[in-house]
C-alpha cells in the first residue's frame, strides 16, 4: 500500500480517489488544503516521507485570466513546498488534461503547471486525462454527462449546441490510474474510453431516463452502459425513491412485478430476515442493486461515502416499493417488524466471489470520512 498525499481532495476526482482507497483499505491519504499549499514550510512537513503526491487541484471554470493564473499558481506552490522537503515523495502524479497546450487559457496553464512540477527534481507522472464522468459530478461544471443527467432527472430535455466526438473515461478508472491501484475489481487503470458524439450521448442518456422512469432497467450490456446508468441514478437519488410497485391480485393470490430488465446479465434472489436482524452494511463501486420488501416491515438506511447524513426509508410488504442502492452509498436493511421479513434482491451481474464489489462499512458509525464532493 502506498502512502499518498492529495491536493484537490474535495473535488470530483479527489472524492472518487478517496472512495476507491477506502474500499481497498488503504491508509487515509494526507489531504493538502489550499492553506497548506500557501505555506511552503507547512506543505513540506505534510508531504515529508509520503510515497506519492497526487496533484488534482485545479481551476476549470471562471474568467480566462483567473483559470490560467489559478492552475499555474497551484502548481508553483506545490513545487515550492517540494523543494523545501527534507524527505521528498518518490513521485508526483499530476492530473493534467488532454487539452494541455491547446492554445486556450485552461490548456496552456495546465501545460505550464506540468513544466513547473517537472523542475522540482521529483519524478513526475504527467497523466493526460480525457473527459471524466461518474457519480455525483457537478452539473454545469464537471462534465457534460453530469449536466445532461441532471436535466433528465429533473424532467427536462438536454440541448446540444455543438456536436463533436468525446472520449469519456469513468472517474474510478482515472482514480485507479492516478493512485497506482492495479487492475482488478470494477476499475481499470488503463482507462478504457467510450468514444461517442455529444448528440449520441444525449440520445443514449435520454433512453436510459425514459426506461428507468417507471423502474425498468435499461440495457446494461457493457461496462460503460452500467457506469452511465449509475451516473444517471446518482442524480435521481434520493428524490425519485422509493418507487411504488403495483400489486395485482385475484382469488389465487397476488403478483408484484419487481424487475423488468431490457438486456444484460442479472441475478435475482430472495431472503428471509428474522426480527431485529440487519443485512448489508457495505457499499458498491459499480454494482446495481435493488431491494423490494415483499412481506413484513423494514427500514432501508443509506449514507454516501464521506458524508455523515443517513437517509432512511421505511418500507412494508403490504405496499411494495423498489429502492435501488446508489453506488458509493453504504446501505443496510433492518427488519423492524415482529415477524419474518421477506425481501427480493436483484443485481445486474452474476455474483463472482473473486470480484464481489462489496466493500464493508457500517452505515451509522463511519471511519474518518473522505472530504465530500464540493468541499
Amino acid at each position: 500500500m502506498l502512502r499518498l498525499a492529495v491536493t484537490g481532495a474535495g473535488g470530483f476526482l479527489g472524492w472518487h480517489v478517496r472512495v476507491l482507497l477506502r474500499a481497498l483499505g488503504w491508509p487515509e491519504p494526507t489531504v493538502l488544503t489550499r492553506s497548506d499549499l500557501a505555506d511552503p514550510a507547512v506543505l513540506a512537513a505534510r508531504v515529508d516521507g509520503v510515497d506519492r503526491v497526487l496533484h488534482l487541484a485545479g481551476v476549470n471554470r471562471g474568467e480566462p485570466a483567473e483559470v490560467a493564473a489559478g492552475n499555474v499558481q497551484l502548481a508553483a506552490q506545490l513545487a515550492e513546498g517540494l523543494k523545501h522537503c527534507a524527505n521528498p515523495p518518490a513521485r508526483v502524479v499530476y492530473a493534467n488534461s488532454v487539452q494541455a497546450g491547446n492554445g486556450s487559457p485552461y490548456g496552456d496553464s495546465k501545460a505550464a503547471a506540468a513544466r513547473l512540477l517537472a523542475d522540482t527534481g521529483v519524478d513526475l507522472d504527467n497523466v493526460l486525462l480525457p473527459n471524466l464522468y461518474g457519480e455525483h459530478g457537478r452539473p454545469y461544471y464537471n462534465s457534460a454527462v453530469a449536466t445532461f443527467c441532471r436535466v433528465l432527472a429533473e424532467g427536462g430535455r438536454p440541448e446540444v449546441h455543438a456536436d463533436r466526438e468525446l472520449g469519456l473515461v469513468h472517474v474510478t478508472d482515472a482514480a485507479a490510474r492516478l493512485a497506482g491501484v492495479p487492475a482488478g475489481g470494477s476499475w481499470d487503470p488503463a482507462m478504457p474510453a467510450l468514444r461517442i458524439s455529444v448528440r449520441d450521448l444525449v440520445g443514449r442518456l435520454t433512453e436510459v431516463a425514459a426506461t428507468y422512469r417507471t423502474g425498468e432497467i435499461p440495457s446494461l450490456v457493457d461496462r460503460h452502459d452500467v457506469r452511465l446508468f449509475n451516473t444517471y441514478r446518482s442524480h435521481c437519488f434520493p428524490a425519485h425513491y422509493p418507487l411504488p410497485l403495483p400489486r395485482r391480485g385475484d382469488a389465487r393470490g397476488e403478483l408484484v412485478e419487481t424487475v423488468k430488465a431490457h438486456g444484460g446479465a442479472g441475478q435475482t434472489f430472495c431472503s428471509t430476515t428474522r426480527p431485529g436482524i440487519t443485512r448489508g452494511e457495505h457499499f458498491h463501486l459499480a454494482k446495481v442493486e435493488r431491494f423490494v420488501v415483499l412481506r413484513g416491515s423494514a427500514e432501508i438506511s443509506l449514507r454516501r461515502v464521506g458524508d455523515t447524513e443517513v437517509l432512511r426509508f421505511p418500507v412494508r410488504g403490504e405496499e411494495p416499493v423498489l429502492v435501488d442502492m446508489p453506488t458509493m452509498w453504504v446501505h443496510k436493511l433492518v427488519n423492524t417488524g415482529p415477524d419474518e421479513l421477506v425481501t427480493m434482491f436483484w443485481t445486474n451481474e452474476l455474483f463472482d466471489p473473486d470480484r464481489p464489489d462489496t466493500w464493508p462499512e457500517p452505515v451509522e458509525a463511519a471511519r474518518p470520512a473522505p472530504v465530500a464532493v464540493g468541499a
